[in-house]
Order: C-alpha cells, then structure tokens, then sequence
C-alpha cells in the first residue's frame, strides 16, 4: 500500500482570503532566477545529449514524486482550487512547508510521515526490526505490505520497473551518442545501475569523468527524506556545464587534501584515515534540477558519491554550481547582511568568500574518518538517523577550517580570515530560514547556536551582529573537535540529546528571521529552466 494522506482529497478546497494571501506570500519569497550558461563551449555530442539528459531527469522528477508524495497524492494536487497553494505544493513536491519546519499547508494533511512513502504508513518501528529480510535497510529497496498485511521488501528496479525501462531507452541513445570515452562508460554503468540497483560501478566511473564539459548527475543519491532510519535515497538529476576557468584555480587544492586531514583541530585518532587525492574540485553551471534537488531549498553544491567505498578508493567529486551561489548571494545573502551585520563588518561580506565556505564544506566531506574508531562499523551505520546533521555540521565548520587554513598559507587570495568568517556568520543566518526539521536545517541551528555560546558574535547597540574573530576561530575548533569525536566513536546517544537540545531556533534568532521576513528577502530560489530557458527550443 502506497502512502495516503488526504481524508478526502477529491473535493475542491476553499481557503480564506488571508489564509490565500499567506500563501501567495510563500510563494513569492522564492525569488525567480533562469538556469542558463554559454552551450557554445559544449561539443556537438554534447549538445545533442542535453535533451536527452533533461528527458532523462523529468523521470526522475515523476520518480521522486512518487517516492516523497504518492502518485494518488500528488493527482490530488490538481483539484486544488487555491493557485498559490497549488503552486506552492509544486516547490514544495508536497504538502509540507520545508522550510517551515514542514509544517501542512494543505487543509486535511496532517504532519509528514517520517519515512514519507518509502515505508508503510501505519508501519511500527518495532515491525520493521522484526522483519527477517537484510535487504530491508538497503538504500534502493521500499518497504510494502503484502496481501495478508505482513510487510515485504521490493528493490527500486522492481518498484519502479515502467519508468526505470523509459530511463534504459533514453540512456541507450544517450550512449550511442556520446564520444566521450568516460562519459560514455558513466553513461553505460549508470544504465547497468538502474536496473540492478548497484550502483558501485557506475559512481566509480563518475569518477574518472575528468574531462567532459557536460556532466550528468542521476539517480537515487541522498537520504535526507528518510527521517525514520536514515536509510532510502531519493531519486534527483543535475545537468551541468563546466566552467573551465574557475576550475582550473581549484584543481591545486585537491592534492593538499591528505595534510589538510592531518591538520584538522581534533585527536589524531579521528583522522587515520588517508584521503583519496583523486577527488575532483571543480566549478559549474547548472542548467537543469530535478527531484529531489529541486524541492524546496536548492542545492549550490555536490559532494559525490556518497559510496565510503569509492571514498576510501578514489576520494570524491565536489562540484561548485557557481551560477545558482550567485543567484543566492545576490538575492539572499547580500541583503541579509545588509539588515542584520555591523557597518563595520558588512564590506567583509563578499562573493569569493562565500564561495570559498561553499566549496570547502564539500571538500571537508571527505575528511574525518569514515569508519568508528571502536568497532561499531561505519560512521553512517553507527549514527543512523543522526549520521545526515552531524555530517553535514561536521562539513560546515572543517570547511571553515579549511578555508581559514588555505588563506593562512597564501593559498587562497582575494579574501581575508575575517572575510571568511562574517560572510559565514551570514551565511548562516541565510540557511537557518531553511528551518530545523531535516538534516541541514539541524546541522545549521548545531553550528549557529555553538558558536553563538562560545561568543564568536554578539549583538551591537544597533542590534546588529559583530563578529569577534579570535572567539569564532576558537570556537571553530572546539566544535570541530566535538563533531569529529561524535563521528569517531559513532556515539549515537550523545549525537541524539545534543542534536534535540541544540538543533532548535531559539528565541532570539528567531526575532531576526522575522525581521528578515518582514524586509521580504526570499527565502530560496525557483529557477526557470529546460529547453526554452536554454534555447534549445523557441
């Protein structure tokens, strides 16, 4: 049985006129920005696969709704009457609010179920542990109840056979097209992937991609939705264009990644590990989102594959989409600082150094050690559902680290310390509003709240925050060491009680998001994107 949560869904809803206008004001806090770049510097192979790759990533788009929402639900959403709500569940992929803490917008949805579709509804936790089926915390299976009510386990290729057999077609022309060796054999295992449910081979051929322009990222990736074990993927698509030149100035940073591990401000014990040197560090245009990238709030960054396996053997890829890091700094970030930093600070708050935090919280995913030092196995095992905060805090603050670091040295120019840390106290204060109810929400309000502690800012008389450089250095490294320990041990426990009692918007932060509210700064982005946007067709 597929998730239900519409009473009676067929009706036409009537709102009130302030409960419209509420949501027509959500709506409107996502500011419009089209995904586009220069198509010129693409080969004609690699022009003549785009459309190929965005039909590819509109299933991907149908797959996700149907994993987070349900076909039934998201039909539903046509008979809304409401516009705004209508159009607002569509950003959303649903009817919760996720940047509000994914609170119901629609009348008679209740909360959001913790395992959303990928579970049973009415499934116990108790049940699920007393299923006898290994293959029940996979990250590529769903779980279902049979025709006597017992619960079973389905792979992704068998649950979602009729759309996976249109993505096999669409990837085979994609192959005969391709003439890029490494894209043409990312391209072959990817096929491979999505109907085995096996996707090793194919991410450790991402990873060869060195040289093409056009890369295609799709598939069933992250694990955010899955609030009840941590363990399904959803399924999401990214088109993107390389920036050459931009590029080029990161490439250097990727062979310092094994002593940057061996500076990080933690027990040497907790960073063992050797980093692989072949990561990619590298920037790009996106030009296409789909699933579950596109929900909500929109990614600016990628750190792939999330496989510790091809970590350990290869490192990772960290892509920067350097157009969409514009479009939130320009129309976000920049007029937060505006409102909420010093005068004194606010000519610190600049683009490269946002960059910069960016694009090492990605290169800061492959520090740290990936498996517990005390034999509890793998990091992401032994936290379970907390794995996703901690992880995604543990990137935040390293790669404040590693960006402090790389300036110290003359390696990063262009930018001072101080730079990189108030255009990070404000960057935080641009994705606290993303709400605390999933793992980077969690992780965020983690590293605002320790840092607000440990006085790395206070308030001036204007109410303003000032940033005191030599208490934020300090405090980087105390909770760097805490995250990396957490991680180490796998010690579920404390990752829990720390998360609930320091993963919350206190009242104070809260004022100042109200505020930023009421000056109308968006929230996010929606992006006006496909074949039009690119001029592929008129």
């Amino acid at each position: 049985m597929a998730l239900s949560i519409f009473a009676a869904i067929g009706c036409k809803h009537k709102t009130a006129e302030s409960s419209v206008s509420e949501l027509q004001q959500k709506v409107d806090e996502y500011a419009e920005f089209t995904l586009t770049t220069d198509l010129s510097v693409l080969s004609d192979s690699e022009k003549q696969l785009l459309p190929i790759f965005i039909e590819i990533a509109d299933i991907m788009d149908e797959l996700y709704w149907e994993q987070y929402y349900g076909l039934e639900n998201r039909a539903a959403l046509d008979t809304l009457s409401d516009p705004a709500m209508k159009e607002f569940a569509m950003l959303q992929y649903g009817a919760w609010d996720r940047l509000d803490s994914e609170k119901p917008f629609i009348p008679g949805v209740g909360e959001r179920p913790k395992g959303v579709n990928f579970y049973p509804v009415d499934m116990t936790e108790e049940e699920f542990n007393n299923l006898d089926d290994p293959a029940k915390s996979s990250q590529y299976t769903i779980i279902r109840r049979d025709e006597n009510g017992a619960l079973k386990v389905i792979p992704y290729h068998e649950a979602y056979a009729d759309k996976l057999a249109m993505v096999d077609e669409l990837m085979g022309k994609a192959i005969d097209i391709a003439d890029n060796p490494a894209m043409k054999k990312y391209l072959i295992e990817r096929r491979k992937a999505f109907q085995t449910d096996d996707y090793l081979a194919s991410d450790m051929a991402w990873m060869d991609m060195k040289d093409s322009k056009l890369d295609f990222v799709v598939g069933p990736i992250e694990n955010y939705d899955d609030a009840l074990f941590g363990y399904k993927t959803s399924y999401e698509s990214f088109i993107l264009v390389k920036d050459v030149n931009w590029s080029n100035n990161l490439a250097k940073f990727v062979k310092m990644l094994p002593d940057l591990q061996k500076q990080l401000p933690c027990d040497p014990k907790f960073k063992q590990e050797v980093p692989g040197t072949e990561s990619d560090l590298n920037v790009y245009d996106v030009i296409y989102y789909a699933g579950d990238c596109n929900a909500g709030s929109k990614t600016i960054a990628i750190n792939l594959p999330n496989d510790e396996r091809v970590h350990l053997a290869k490192g990772a890829r960290r892509l920067q989409l350097k157009n969409a890091m514009q479009a939130k700094f320009d129309n976000i970030l920049m007029p937060i600082a505006k409102l909420c930093i010093c005068d004194d600070q606010i000519d610190n708050v600049k683009f490269d150094a946002f960059f910069s935090n960016v694009c090492f919280h990605e290169v800061a995913h492959g520090l740290g050690i990936k498996n517990t030092v005390n034999g509890k196995g793998n990091v992401r095992t032994a936290l379970k559902n907390q794995y996703s905060s901690w992880e995604e805090s543990k990137a935040d603050i390293c790669g404040l680290f590693l960006t402090q670091t790389l300036i110290e040295n003359g390696e990063i120019t262009g930018i001072s310390v101080e730079d990189a840390y108030v255009t990070y106290i404000a960057g935080i204060l641009r994705s606290v509003r993303f709400g605390a109810s999933e793992a980077h929400g969690i992780a965020n309000m983690m590293c605002f709240n320790f840092m607000q502690d440990h006085e790395a800012f206070t308030r001036g008389a204007d109410g303003k925050y000032v940033v005191n450089i030599e208490n934020a250095k300090a405090a980087m490294q105390e909770w760097a060491a805490l995250i990396l320990k957490v991680e180490g041990e796998g010690d579920y426990d404390f990752a829990q009680k720390y998360a609930e009692e320091n993963g919350k918007v206190r009242p104070a932060l809260q004022k100042d998001l109200d505020n930023i509210r009421a000056a109308n700064i968006p929230v996010d982005i929606r992006y006006n994107q496909g074949k039009k946007a690119l001029g592929l067709e008129k």
